[in-house]
């Protein structure tokens, strides 16, 4: 909208030839000057400048829209938004259907709690026919760290699909719809980004998994405080763009070393007593309140042994205990 032409925005003709002339030719132009600015720059009243930035505004800014209004958007345009079951109760309970699409979700915890067994679920998941309740898609595992097992997949297949895994040919062809990028460096990583991208136009993915996108740069943020000079910065707003766009699931993963991060959708915890308890939390989401889920890893993958979520809050919401492990779960958008 800013870099709409002031030439066809049906300003008077005297006016809008006096902008033209003096090289202001889009509303950005005009409205990056004071209305003082403007009366030097176009050597006209104060009265003419006013009235013509008031209609340049007016022509520019996005239209009011009521609660109702975006209601009704969001019903008509219910087929584009969805949401990938992980098939935990509980968890999809809370997140009113599971993984949601367009946006870019979070899985924020230490080394071996469990972030890459529930990428692994999701991955088969995705993969699973509809007729399963699955996407009966491709899915995109980006295995930075080189902890992909596809031994690991299809125990937890076996175990948690077995009608699917033991029809003939069935887990054959599931696995030939997860296709494994194993980039060493932040340039080929780029490049998957990029090949990854012709993929979404051909309409064949369904969910892409990054496992661990910060490892890609492990130790290079630490010295610089300013997030524009993460060397990451083109890669996030990149993945963002493509959840969008392509209205698919995107789940990033990420380790912690430090006892909280700050803006995460979900966290894994692990307390070294009370039975070795690990600790599912919702941090971060438009439409769940804070949460904590008790879980426990098993040969199916991850499983709760509650589906009644506890409500956190205050700094427990992001807390990771030194002592032990979290995990916690963000979602960057509205489900």
């Amino acid at each position: 909208m800013a870099n709409r032409f002031i030439s066809e925005m049906g300003l008077p003709k005297s006016i809008a030839n006096v902008f033209a002339a003096r090289n202001v030719k889009t509303a950005k132009d005009a409205l990056s000057l004071t209305e003082f600015e403007l009366m030097e720059l176009l050597d006209v009243g104060l009265a003419e400048v006013t009235s013509a930035v008031a209609y340049i505004s007016e022509m520019v800014c996005p239209p009011f829209e009521t609660a109702l209004s975006l209601l009704e958007q969001r019903v008509q345009n219910e087929h584009l938004a969805g949401h990938l079951p992980t098939r935990l109760k509980g968890l999809d309970k809370a997140l009113c259907g599971g993984i949601p699409f367009g946006v870019v979700t979070e899985l924020v915890g230490p080394a071996g709690i469990g972030k890459t067994q529930f990428c692994l679920k999701l991955a088969l998941l995705a993969s699973l026919p509809t007729s399963y309740g699955g996407l009966d898609g491709q899915v995109i595992y980006i295995d930075v760290e080189s902890k992909f097992s596809s031994r690991r997949m299809i125990e937890i297949g076996s175990k948690s699909f077995p009608e699917v895994f033991y029809r003939e040919g069935m887990a054959k062809e599931m696995a030939g719809r997860i296709l494994v990028l194993q980039p060493s460096s932040l340039p080929e990583f780029t490049d998957s980004l990029q090949q990854i991208k012709v993929l979404l136009l051909q309409n064949k993915l369904k969910l892409l998994i990054i496992d661990s996108m910060a490892a890609l740069v492990s130790g290079e943020f630490e010295q610089t405080n300013n997030p524009r000079q993460h060397p990451l910065a083109w890669h996030i707003s990149f993945i963002k763009s493509l959840a969008e766009l392509s209205r698919i699931p995107i789940i990033v993963t990420n380790q912690v070393r430090s006892q909280t991060h700050g803006d995460s959708l979900f966290s894994f915890q692990h307390t070294v007593g009370a039975n070795c308890q690990r600790y599912l939390k919702i941090a971060k989401s438009p439409i769940s309140p804070p949460l904590q889920f008790c879980f426990e890893i098993t040969a199916s993958g991850i499983s709760l042994l509650s589906d009644d979520g506890v409500e956190v809050s205050g700094p427990q919401i992001n807390a990771i205990h030194s002592h032990g492990h979290s995990a916690i779960i963000h979602c960057s958008d509205t489900c």
